[in-house]
């Protein structure tokens, strides 16, 4: 399927309301044919033949074929207008589900500015296109071809001369579509680039302020506008170029008309009646030529639009769900690596990965940073693929199960917490939208939150802004556990989740873990008391497996683990060892 295959699939949806509306263009276009006729009539046979009692009649019928065009033109008008907004609601829609359908390989590869612009900056030239551009072609081309029919009744000399601007007219139209092609694909870039950098920045305020390049920014974002700028003033120049040529050609039409349309009735070949007809006539030929420059402008940005955007979507999402999917409602949480590795293009993340959790288990992942801790879960979730062997839950590999049911069962809070401009209650209940209130403050007790969220001004009604703006490190990481928890899945992932938190307030979110019964959960953590308690713990070190036991097999190996909880552990003990004998430490 091509791009324009793809929105004409959108299109066609309206093509009887569209096509009604263009009977009605043709329609209105075909009664300008009337005004000029009649105007001849009453310069010929009322004013010089002395046909008065004609007048009354004709001037009547010219107020009623206006009233009438106008009345045509306001529904046709409206028509295109309802048609491009629905036909623009149908395909962001799609669009927006096509985002939501891609993987993160789509997002690593794609800006969130550009994906911006394909929703704001494109969708607006496609709808523009629609609204306004398609019947605007057609009524021109339209006009044009009646004017020269018309002038060709009145006199085929006068529509020869008329009609010799026709293959300029076609030639300087299609330089300038080759021209302003590339110049639109740059302005699109260049939009999106700059959509990319706003957003970042806005974003990223805070990083911005406690490091005080609030002056390196704006000199970042000004190089941004800038390349926008030139993009437009480029494209500009393009139109600047061509459009002062149709209008010269608008007007040389005009001087046609009455140097030579005045020598004919100067010679008597022509009445004066005739003359008029067709002067007013010639507005159908100026306007189309006037307009042409125009109209090609907005063709090549509405195409460079619907290839952006189609090129944004066009491919399907590398991990999807299989044709044939094993169903699986709820999960037990048995899970096992078998030989799993995993490249992401020419990097080795995991290397020969193995190990088995039966469910229930709670099961510590340490290391240190790179080793591939997150890419383990990430993989469990599907979000990427193994690149050889295979991961199953339930005896069943993850490739073949659905893939809303098997995120479904899982609760992850990520490493990188995310919360909506909502309530604290909207963010906590985003997993399970339907439950109670009651549910939503079990799961905050459970994460350890429910006090400081009962200390809030609007306690659970309390609109946290963007990204959680407003609440500590802490306070975010326990919000996104609780939403986790809340979804009541078989699976919990926590990703550094208790990082930001003091160790009193771990220890009792490891308490309420431990309570939940019959749920397979995973702790990656850089603290040993976050996972000492933990029935297996991983160990992982530049994408491999290195060691794997509970806590006291490990340090009786005397291996990495062992080495860790010396430099955790070990000053600690030394401190307290001190205090107790009543001495002092300054290590």
């Amino acid at each position: 399927m091509t791009a324009m295959q793809w929105f004409f699939s959108f299109l066609k949806k309206y093509r009887l309301k569209l096509l009604m509306a263009l009977i009605l263009v043709t329609f209105a276009s075909s009664l300008t044919i009337i005004n000029p006729y009649i105007s001849g009539i009453i310069v010929d046979d009322v004013i010089k033949g002395g046909q008065k009692e004609l007048l009354p009649r004709l001037v009547l019928l010219l107020i009623i074929t206006t009233l009438v065009r106008s009345i045509v033109k306001y529904i046709y008008l409206v028509i295109f207008e309802t048609t491009s907004q629905k036909m623009l609601y149908s395909m962001r829609d799609y669009v927006y589900r096509r985002f939501l359908e891609e993987d993160f390989t789509f997002y690593n590869k794609n800006r969130t500015g550009d994906l911006m612009s394909r929703q704001t900056g494109d969708m607006e030239a496609i709808r523009h296109f629609v609204a306004f551009a398609i019947y605007n072609i057609y009524e021109n081309i339209l006009l044009f071809s009646i004017a020269l029919f018309m002038i060709f009744t009145v006199d085929y000399r006068l529509a020869l001369c008329m009609i010799a601007v026709m293959p300029i007219t076609a030639v300087i139209t299609r330089k300038q579509l080759r021209a302003i092609k590339p110049a639109f694909h740059n302005i699109r870039q260049r939009f999106s680039s700059l959509n990319t950098f706003v957003q970042e920045n806005v974003s990223g305020n805070r990083v911005v302020k406690a490091f005080a390049k609030e002056d390196f920014e704006i000199e970042k974002f000004n190089k941004e506008n800038d390349s926008f700028r030139d993009a437009e003033l480029t494209a500009a120049s393009i139109w600047r170029k061509y459009v002062p040529i149709f209008e010269f050609m608008a007007n040389f039409l005009t001087f046609i008309l009455y140097l030579v349309g005045g020598i004919m009735v100067v010679k008597g070949s022509i009445s004066i009646g005739k003359m008029v007809t067709v002067s007013g006539y010639l507005w159908m030929l100026n306007n189309p030529l006037r307009m042409a420059g125009w109209l090609a402008n907005d063709f090549q940005r509405f195409v460079t639009s619907v290839e952006k955007i189609y090129s944004t979507i066009k491919e399907d999402p590398i991990i999807k769900t299989p044709s044939h999917a094993t169903p699986r409602k709820q999960l037990q949480g048995e899970i096992e690596f078998k030989h799993v590795n995993y490249r992401a293009e020419d990097d080795v993340i995991l290397k020969d990965i193995n190990f088995k959790i039966l469910p229930g288990q709670t099961v510590g992942i340490i290391g240190a940073t790179g080793s591939g801790k997150s890419t383990l879960m990430n993989l469990l979730c599907r979000f990427y693929d193994v690149t050889d062997g295979e991961i199953t839950i339930d005896g069943t590999n993850v490739k073949d199960m659905d893939l809303y049911n098997l995120r479904k069962n899982i609760g992850m809070a990520m490493q990188d917490v995310f919360l909506f401009s909502d309530t604290i209650e909207g963010n906590i209940a985003y997993g399970n939208p339907n439950c109670t209130f009651e549910e939503v403050q079990n799961a905050a007790k459970i994460a350890s939150a429910d006090a400081f969220i009962q200390n809030m001004p609007e306690g659970y009604d309390t609109i946290v802004g963007e990204r959680g703006m407003g609440l500590s490190g802490g306070q975010k990481q326990r919000i996104s556990l609780a939403r986790a928890l809340l979804k009541n899945p078989s699976i919990v992932i926590l990703d550094d989740t208790t990082s930001a938190v003091d160790m009193e307030t771990e220890a009792h979110i490891q308490n309420e873990l431990n309570a939940l019964e019959g749920r397979t959960v995973f702790v990656i953590a850089h603290r040993i008391s976050s996972i000492k308690d933990a029935d297996l713990i991983l160990v992982l070190d530049n994408g491999k497996l290195i060691e794997s036991g509970n806590h006291e097999n490990l340090i009786a190996k005397q291996g990495y683990y062992y080495t860790v909880f010396n430099h955790q552990y070990g000053e600690f003990d030394k401190y307290t060892n001190t205090k107790q004998k009543g001495g002092s430490y300054n290590g």
